[in-house]
């Protein structure tokens, strides 16, 4: 039923301005329609929805990842040069660390905070 078609990230902010400027001026997304209710970014295929809420920073478990192939020391470099920190979990099984990047097998992946605390996540697949 919904295995064909496009899934979207939702994502809680407790102030939009701030949060607009991490999702466009740090991470590249652009805004594809504003509303006093959030704001919707195109992200290749994807959709992200950021809007304001009472509830943002709550979550405690990955809230959104992307998939960016080969190009993810590139990228983790390119965040890094602008101002964001990496979390680093060195108790995943079978997961090594080199910097802030984490390798399982083929598999590369970092997370990130948004300004709220949105655990964010970026993979080689």
């Amino acid at each position: 039923m919904l295995g064909g078609k496009d899934a979207g990230a939702t994502l809680a902010v407790s102030d939009l301005q701030r949060a607009r400027d991490f999702y466009e001026n740090t991470l590249g997304l652009m805004p594809v329609q504003e509303q006093p209710g959030g704001i919707l970014y195109r992200s290749g295929n994807s959709v992200v929805l950021v809007y304001p809420s009472e509830y943002a920073g709550t979550n405690k478990a990955t809230a959104a990842s992307w998939a960016v192939g080969d190009d993810i020391d590139e990228i983790v470099d390119e965040l890094r040069s602008k101002g964001v920190s990496f979390e680093h979990y060195d108790d995943l099984p079978d997961t090594t660390r080199d910097g802030d990047v984490h390798s399982a097998a083929d598999f590369k992946a970092a997370w990130f905070k948004d300004p709220d605390g949105n655990i964010l996540n970026i993979v080689s697949r």
